[in-house]
């Protein structure tokens, strides 16, 4: 027995792929009217909309509408959190959308994901450090986790001895990159002494 709601996704990402996105949103479209409560084709039409059409207002709306009719999807919301994330005038909802997440997901791909959000939206530099390191305990070897992470500690939270430790895992994966290697090296340089020590700022000492 055919399935149209397969059917109908199947054709759409068939004319996304080959460089049609208003034909694949006409399909979707077409179908929805048909069976409005659907979620996967909509998703799905919400997902050309953004990513192919490069409409993201369109987009979002068809996640507001899955997440009105399924008000627990994931899918949806992970979505939905992935694009806002990355738009200031968001933060409110997205700050909210990742509440909802985290109560329902603990995973790396998630904590990775607010982490970037509270450092690069919310300027809030310690919870972010928090979250990353709670992705590295879920996923120890996730190459981008530990390099975000170690630019936050670079360049915000300023934690050198943490970053060193960042950057030494970076360059035993990767011993030949030359960006790694100069930020490693102008960091032992600018930041600790010839004894691998942590140079004492030059006004008073450490607390």
């Amino acid at each position: 027995m055919s399935d149209p709601a397969y059917e109908a996704i199947s054709k759409a990402r068939r004319q996304a792929g080959s460089g049609n996105p208003k034909g694949a949103v006409q399909t979707l479209e077409a179908y929805l009217a048909t069976d409005p409560h659907n979620t996967k084709p909509r998703l799905e039409l919400a997902r050309i909309a953004i990513y192919d059409l490069d409409d993201m207002e369109y987009g979002l709306m068809q996640l507001d509408i899955v997440q009105d009719l399924e008000p627990d999807n994931k899918d949806a919301l992970k979505a939905a959190v992935t694009v806002m994330s990355k738009h200031k005038k968001y933060n409110k909802e997205t700050a909210e959308k990742f509440e909802r997440l985290l109560s329902m997901e603990s995973s790396a791909e998630l904590y990775n994901l607010y982490a970037k959000f509270l450092r690069r939206q919310m300027a809030d530099f310690k919870k972010a450090g928090e979250y990353y390191e709670k992705a590295l305990v879920l996923s120890p070897n996730d190459y981008d986790i530990h390099q975000n992470y170690a630019v936050l500690l670079l360049n915000d939270l300023r934690d050198y001895e943490k970053a060193r430790r960042e950057l030494e895992y970076l360059l035993s994966v990767k011993p030949h990159d030359p960006v790694l290697k100069k930020n490693y090296d102008r960091l032992m340089k600018q930041k600790f002494d010839k004894n691998g020590n942590l140079k004492k700022p030059i006004f008073g000492f450490r607390r």
